[in-house]
C-alpha cells in the first residue's frame, strides 16, 4: 500500500500554489505506454464544434429500439462491472455491492466497511481484473481510498472477501471525489480523483487530488508514469468521472466543469488540463485543450465506455446517452434525451450489449416507482 504522505516524499512534483498557477511548468517528455495519443491541445474542437453532428462517419455503433429493462429499484447506484458473466453493481449510499442475477434480480455480496461518504462520496468506481478481483473507490471518514478485494462462490452466492488497501491519502469532501476505476490496454488501473473542492490541489503534482492516476495492481508506481516516484499521470482535473480507451489505444477521459464547459479529454502522460487556471477550450499556452467542451446543463458527463468506434457517455443533469465518434471527436449525437433522467455508467456487457445506469435516486433526480434501473439495448456497427 502506498499513501498520500509517501507520494509526498516520494514525488518530484511542482509544489505550485493556486495564486501561482498561471505560471504552469512544462511536463517532462511522455513516456512511449499504451494509452497515450500524439493529440494536444491543437486538436481541440473550436466551440462552434461542439453541437451534435448532422451523421456518423463509417465505423461507429449507433444505438437502435427501445432499451429493455435489465435491472430495477436500485438505490443510487453508480458503477456497474463484469466479473466473467456476471454483473456487479456499487451503490453509492448504502455501500452495498450487488450481484445481478440473470432475471434482473440483485442480490448483496457484501458491504464495503468504513464508507463514510455524503453528497457526491459514498463507495463509487468498481474494476475487475483478469484474476477475478474486484477494485473499489470509496471514501472513508476523512480520504478516499483503493482497495481490492478477492470474490469467493459461484454465480448466485458470491460473497466479498476481506479488504486489501492499495492506495489512501486521496483527497475526499462531499464533492468532487471523482471515483472511477478502470484497466489500460497496459493492463496498469487507472483512477480518476477529483480536486475534493481545493482547486489549487489540480495544479500541484504532489498532491492525489485532481489528478488521473496509474498504478500497479497493488498500488504501487509502474514503470513509465511521468513524473518520477509518482501515481500522477495527468493533472488539472477539477472532477473527471470517466475513462475509456479506443482500439489505438487513445486514452479518453470525461470531466466535470464549473460553471462554463463539461470537457471530453484526450489524455497523455504527464499533461496539464488546465483547472483551475482554465475550463474548457482556453488555447492557452502550457494546457491541454478538450477535444469537446459543452454546458454542465447540456451534459454533467460521468461514466463512458469505447464500442466500434464510437464512445458512449452517461450524462447527469444533460439526461443523455451521448455517442462520441472517436473519428471526430468533436462531434456528437444524443440518445435517449430525457427519456430516463439522469445516466451515472454505461458499459458494454460480455454479449455486446450496451448497459447503462441511471441515477434518479442520488438525491438530486426525479425518480420513478421503479428507478433507479440499468437499461440494455442493442447496436448497429456501420
Amino acid at each position: 500500500m502506498i499513501s498520500q504522505r509517501a507520494i509526498a516524499v516520494l514525488g518530484t512534483g511542482l509544489g505550485i500554489s493556486f495564486l501561482l498557477t498561471s505560471c504552469t511548468p512544462t511536463p517532462p517528455a511522455q513516456p512511449p505506454t499504451p494509452g497515450t495519443s500524439s493529440a494536444a491541445s491543437s486538436t481541440a474542437a473550436p466551440a462552434s464544434a461542439t453541437t451534435s453532428g448532422s451523421g456518423e462517419p463509417a465505423g461507429t455503433a449507433t444505438p437502435t429500439g427501445t432499451p429493455r429493462v435489465v435491472s430495477q429499484d436500485l438505490q443510487a447506484p453508480w458503477s456497474v462491472v463484469f466479473r466473467e458473466d456476471t454483473a456487479l453493481v456499487s451503490e453509492r449510499d448504502s455501500a452495498r455491492i450487488l450481484e445481478l442475477a440473470p432475471d434482473g434480480t440483485s442480490r448483496p455480496i457484501g458491504t464495503v466497511d468504513g464508507v463514510a461518504g455524503s453528497g457526491e462520496g459514498g463507495l463509487l468506481g468498481l474494476a475487475v481484473d483478469d484474476q477475478g478481483r474486484l477494485y473499489v473507490y470509496s471514501t472513508g471518514a476523512e480520504e478516499n481510498r483503493i482497495q481490492r478485494f478477492d470474490v469467493t462462490g459461484s454465480p448466485g452466492s458470491l460473497a466479498l472477501g476481506d479488504a486489501v488497501t492499495i492506495l489512501d491519502g486521496i483527497p475526499s469532501a462531499s464533492y468532487h471525489d471523482g471515483g472511477r476505476l478502470a484497466f489500460g490496454p497496459d493492463g496498469m488501473l487507472y483512477a480518476t480523483a477529483g480536486d475534493a473542492g481545493q482547486a489549487d490541489q489540480a495544479q500541484n503534482v504532489d498532491s492525489l487530488g485532481g489528478k488521473i492516476l496509474r498504478m500497479n495492481l497493488d498500488g504501487e508506481v509502474p514503470e513509465g508514469n511521468p513524473f518520477e516516484g509518482s501515481l500522477v499521470y495527468s493533472y488539472g482535473h477539477r472532477n473527471p468521472q470517466g475513462l475509456a480507451w479506443s482500439d489505438d489505444g487513445t486514452m479518453f477521459a470525461t470531466e466535470f466543469g464549473q460553471n462554463t464547459w463539461d470537457e471530453l479529454n484526450i489524455i497523455t502522460a504527464g499533461a496539464n488540463y488546465g483547472w483551475p487556471t482554465v475550463e474548457g477550450i482556453a488555447d492557452a499556452e502550457g494546457f491541454t485543450d478538450p477535444v469537446q467542451q459543452w454546458t454542465p446543463e447540456k451534459a454533467s458527463p460521468s461514466g463512458m465506455t469505447h464500442l466500434d468506434g464510437t464512445l458512449f457517455i452517461a450524462n447527469l443533469r444533460g439526461s443523455v446517452l451521448r455517442a462520441v465518434p472517436v473519428a471526430d471527436p468533436a462531434t456528437h449525437t444524443d440518445h435517449y434525451d430525457g427519456d430516463y433522467g439522469r445516466i451515472r455508467d454505461v458499459t458494454v456487457s460480455p454479449d455486446g450489449e450496451l448497459w447503462f445506469l441511471t441515477n434518479n435516486t442520488d438525491g438530486r433526480g426525479t425518480p420513478s416507482s421503479d428507478d433507479d434501473r440499468i437499461l440494455g439495448l442493442g447496436v448497429e456497427k456501420e
